[in-house]
């Protein structure tokens, strides 16, 4: 498998050519970086006080819902054991109550988010909790997926003169003087698969990674081949005692 970086977005989301591989393994990949790549996540709140108009219960399923910075070395910690980190919350109205106001014993696990609102406090009215992040799996729950990634056959330039006019005809890149596949929009892509404007090959994809923000794009591959060695791994000890 090979991979080739052809565009970076300012959201972190990253977009490859990636050749000489099959869908099977881009499927593998994916479901790993939704189910198997651990990240951060608020996993339990205890709440001393709450006089805001949210129930316990609905705060806590918004603050279960943050997006949290996650240190990639702690994420991997052996034997199973869980990160966690104590994030304190203070709040007295009137006031909105966001994510930024959370005290992190960590400083590199923040909310990526920090504007993002909790609740509303009017005059008399406070907050003050405890909350415990923990790292876990997409596939215990989903807001500890960090990511999507989702490909399609890469296409190539077949009839320079169709996509041409294809490009013209787009709004949206009607401006480049240059066929970028990888730019382009998506109407544009489909409009040049029905006019044959492009041909594809079985081994050669189009991948899209978008990370939530709990890692970088580059530390989300990281964490990936980490997930992937030790699936690997865990295989080959499978096999051998099958002999």
């Amino acid at each position: 498998m090979k991979l080739k970086l052809l565009s970076k977005k300012d959201n972190g989301t990253v977009q490859l050519l990636v050749t000489e591989t099959t869908p099977a393994m881009l499927n593998m990949y994916r479901r790993m970086i939704l189910e198997e790549v651990p990240s951060m996540a608020i996993d339990t709140i205890d709440v001393s006080q709450n006089s805001s108009a949210l129930y316990d219960e609905m705060l806590a399923h918004r603050m279960g819902l943050l997006v949290l910075k996650t240190d990639i070395e702690a994420s991997f910690l052996k034997d199973n054991n869980k990160y966690k980190v104590n994030l304190t919350l203070e709040a007295e109205g009137p006031c909105i109550v966001t994510a930024d106001m959370l005290k992190s014993k960590d400083p590199a696990v923040v909310p990526v988010h920090g504007k993002a609102p909790l609740t509303k406090l009017l005059e008399g009215q406070s907050i003050k909790l405890i909350a415990t992040a923990a790292t876990g799996s997409g596939k215990e729950h989903v807001k500890f997926s960090p990511g999507l990634m989702f490909y399609q056959k890469f296409p190539y330039i077949k009839d320079a003169k169709k996509a041409e006019k294809i490009m013209k005809s787009c709004p949206v890149d009607k401006e480049k003087k240059k066929v970028e596949i990888h730019n382009v929009c998506m109407a544009c892509r489909d409009a040049f698969e029905e006019s044959k404007a492009t041909e594809t090959k079985d081994t050669d994809y189009f991948l899209t990674l978008e990370p939530w923000g709990q890692y970088t794009a580059s530390e989300l591959f990281d964490a990936l081949g980490r997930v992937a060695n030790a699936r690997f791994e865990e295989f080959s000890v499978a096999l051998k005692k099958l002999k």
